[in-house]
């Protein structure tokens, strides 16, 4: 019951996607959680648990069942025949049962069972790493649909604007103030207003599927981007994923280092034999009996020629190497921050600048409004008046959204 419900949630949250609104948050949200890279990290934790617990068994007694008969071409013998002493059979049998168990190794499974749980962050975190291009992707279409958004919406507004004024110039040509021909330059207009719709439709079919595809979640053609709100503050407290990722390979590196030592230790092994065979242990007796043995065996790599110093110093070198990697990627990153600084503080600049623009383009289409119903202008005029009032709004929006997209991909750069 619990699963329908949750399936019912899920599928009620898509709906709303696919028919209402998406914010930016949500497309970084389902990304992480529906693209296919994601699914990376809870299977590498899985093998990680699989290889660890396989590492543990190693702490468990050892038990090897062996059996063998042979048959051999001389066997042991006295040089004098002794009474009550039979020469042993050249075939021989024997079947043991054998017992080893790990007493001390100096840690050596523990540690590298620690060494494994490194690994597998470090390999997690390299999938967080990747995950988190994506937002760059998603960036740069959800912020091309939203420029689509708002020439939609200002050209839909000329398009209401067009067809009060085709209006206006249809009474003005019954009563003979104005020229037929203004009234086709008009509805030629309201035509190109048409064609530019359709393709602003089409373009954003396309550029939904393509975030939908990127996002893994359905997307209705006519779902409704939000605007996001974005801070620019420039404060350089840096967290991208691949700093995390540059400190894991560090602690690898270390753990790697205690592996090595552990590896040159003492080894205890206690074992334990038990066995039927002809012949058994007591080589004078040529029958089948029992046996058994049990003891104690320490293994000690005094001198191993400083293979271990040598594969130290090979892994004090790999830490050097991350370490010039992680100053390469925040020098380069820091580069990267200062550019789109720049890009920031200019869209502010022509930004207010629009305001300004827009507001001369009203006076004078509002002039020529005018103009046009005194008969003073043609339509055509009247048109390119217009026609440069509109664009003023949507270049204004325009670059509304351009500096929107610097601050998103400022703060993706810099890793919030």
């Amino acid at each position: 019951m619990k699963r329908l419900s949750l399936l019912f949630l899920i599928f009620i949250i898509q709906f709303s996607y696919s028919q209402q609104k998406i914010t930016l948050e949500d497309c970084y949200a389902l990304a992480n959680k529906n693209y296919p890279l994601a699914k990376q990290t809870e299977l590498l934790q899985q093998k990680s648990n699989y290889e660890i617990e396989a590492l543990h068994k190693g702490k468990l007694p050892k038990i090897d069942a062996n059996a063998q008969a042979t048959y051999q071409s001389d066997v042991t013998g006295l040089p004098i025949a002794m009474p009550n002493v039979t020469p042993l059979n050249k075939d021989q049998y024997r079947a043991t049962l054998d017992v080893n168990q790990l007493l001390y190794n100096g840690g050596m499974i523990d540690t590298n069972a620690k060494l494994k749980v490194a690994q597998t962050k470090t390999q997690q975190q390299q999938v967080e790493v990747n995950l988190y291009q994506i937002k760059t992707k998603i960036n740069q279409l959800y912020f091309s649909i939203l420029v689509l958004q708002e020439r939609k919406a200002i050209l839909i507004s000329k398009q209401e604007q067009l067809h009060l004024k085709i209006k206006e110039v249809k009474s003005g040509v019954k009563f003979g103030a104005l020229l037929p021909s203004s009234e086709k330059v008009l509805e030629a207009e309201n035509l190109k207003i048409k064609q530019q719709l359709t393709e602003i439709q089409f373009d954003k079919k396309r550029m939904t599927a393509n975030l939908a595809t990127l996002i893994s979640a359905p997307l209705d053609e006519n779902i409704t981007l939000e605007k996001p709100s974005i801070s620019s503050d420039f404060i350089k407290d840096n967290s991208r994923p691949e700093l995390k990722l540059f400190d894991l390979q560090n602690q690898q590196i270390e753990i790697s280092k205690e592996v090595i030592s552990k590896n040159n230790l003492p080894k205890v092994n206690a074992f334990g034999q038990a066995g039927y065979g002809n012949p058994g242990l007591n080589m004078l007796d040529n029958s089948f009996q029992t046996f058994y043995m049990v003891g104690l065996k320490a293994n000690w790599n005094v001198f191993d020629w400083n293979k271990s110093k040598t594969e130290k110093q090979a892994l004090s070198i790999s830490k050097e190497i991350v370490t010039t990697e992680k100053e390469t990627f925040l020098l380069n990153n820091n580069l990267q921050l200062q550019e789109m600084e720049n890009e920031i503080n200019k869209a502010d600049a022509i930004i207010a600048a629009d305001a300004e623009i827009i507001a001369l383009r009203e006076a004078v289409a509002q002039s020529s409004d005018a103009q046009l119903r005194n008969g003073v202008i043609t339509s055509s005029e009247y048109l390119v008046e217009l026609t440069n009032l509109f664009e003023a709004k949507i270049n204004q929006k325009v670059h509304e959204i351009q500096l929107a997209l610097a601050k998103a991909n400022y703060q993706i750069t810099k890793g919030n």
